[in-house]
């Protein structure tokens, strides 16, 4: 289990974590099991930016951007980065070999960079909308403030549940080496179950806390997970797989389908 933490949160988060031991299974299903855990380490920051950016009296559209850079910067932008290729690969050609060598390219394209900016733009409109509601449903002063921020960690968490719904037993890797070779199918149904209640009792817990409707982080995670799914149909029947870019992929579409849920149900 610790190797499976140092992979989760090495490979998930920008933070420096000393190397697991070993990466034979069953530890990349463990540690994709752990996505949303590890999704507390930009949670938590952006959770602080929040706040700080509350308080100094920033409108909440601007701490939004400040909170959508901050989770950008907590994974060195790489999922970013795999919602580009992602975008790039699905719109390249029919053609599976041909759209995996245009994803396997360090640039981006036209496809990829409109999704990273409607992604971002709903990610910033979204959050900025849950953020008036969260500090609307408080009295004010720090405290409020504080409470409110906490909405920034329900979405982390909610939004990394898509790693293990991607990894699931049964989805196979697009190709026979790389980070999705090496996690694909890895994640067992236990595993998974585990990993979505997990992800339901902090979603819960800090969405209330938050001030958000008491069923406004359960609805998150459906979202969520219903996003992810149609991702993962569309990988297994384009790319004949998945990839590391579709991991990347799903966590912001998956930040992006759980601020949509909360704006709709709060």
């Amino acid at each position: 289990m610790i190797d499976a933490l140092r992979l989760a949160f090495g490979t998930l988060t920008a933070y420096p974590v000393p190397a697991p031991t070993t990466v034979a299974a069953p530890v990349p299903g463990r540690a994709m099991a752990l996505a949303p855990l590890a999704g507390v380490v930009p949670g938590g920051a952006g959770w602080l930016v929040a706040f700080a950016g509350l308080r100094l009296g920033l409108a909440p559209l601007v701490v939004a951007v400040l909170v959508v850079a901050v989770f950008a910067l907590s994974t060195r932008a790489l999922h970013l980065d795999g919602l580009a290729d992602t975008a790039d690969g699905f719109t390249a050609s029919y053609n599976r070999d041909r759209a995996l060598d245009v994803m396997r390219r360090g640039d981006s394209g036209p496809a990829g960079v409109v999704m990273v900016v409607i992604v971002l733009m709903l990610q910033v409109t979204t959050l900025d909308q849950v953020l008036v509601t969260a500090r609307a449903h408080h009295a004010g002063g720090w405290s409020g403030d504080l409470l409110a921020a906490l909405a920034v960690v329900t979405v982390a968490v909610t939004a990394r549940l898509a790693i293990p719904v991607i990894c699931r037993t049964g989805v196979p890797p697009a190709r026979p080496e790389g980070l999705g070779a090496m996690v694909a199918g890895a994640v067992g149904n236990p595993l998974l179950t585990s990993s979505m209640i997990g992800s339901l009792v902090i979603a819960t817990l800090t969405g209330r806390a938050a001030g958000l409707a008491w069923w406004a982080g359960p609805v998150a995670v459906l979202v969520t997970v219903v996003a992810t799914e149609v991702l993962v149909r569309r990988a297994v029947r384009r790319l004949g797989g998945i990839t590391g870019d579709v991991i990347g992929a799903g966590v912001e579409i998956g930040v992006a389908a759980a601020l949509l849920a909360l704006v709709v149900t709060s």
